[in-house]
């Protein structure tokens, strides 16, 4: 006689972390001068912003830019939270993120700031001197 399972399948999807691993991952702050988040830490709507804030300052998002500071304005006047990107090309683009999740801020930022990034051209092959004579 066996015990029937009643157990989770796992399915293909890793849930919300993994997906925002995916997101970080293919991140490239490259196009950005400077990143501005406002917060007011007392409304609910801000958690989703911290989260972001913690997600955007990882090691691998960080060493796509090194130069691009992040600053964080916390506030008190139970304003909404934003994500604000300065460009290097001299536009910005402003998050309002009291509706958004990190995920969502994540997959806005690789589809509207990552794809400026200019593309990195491979390196020419390194040719030896036997390689020359050949």
């Amino acid at each position: 006689m066996s015990i029937p399972f009643t157990g989770i399948l796992r399915g293909s999807s890793g849930g919300l972390s993994s997906g925002i691993a995916k997101q970080i991952n293919s991140l490239n702050l490259k196009p950005v001068k400077r990143i501005l988040l406002k917060f007011d830490p007392f409304t609910p709507e801000s958690v989703e912003t911290r989260s972001f804030l913690y997600s955007i300052t990882s090691k691998k998002a960080r060493d796509s830019n090194p130069a691009c500071p992040i600053k964080t304005e916390v506030l008190c006047d139970r304003s909404e939270p934003s994500v604000h990107f300065q460009l290097t090309n001299g536009e910005s683009v402003i998050f309002k993120s009291k509706n958004l999740t990190a995920l969502e801020m994540l997959k806005l930022v690789n589809q509207h700031i990552t794809v400026l990034a200019p593309k990195e051209e491979p390196a020419a092959p390194i040719v030896t001197k036997t390689q020359k004579r050949k």
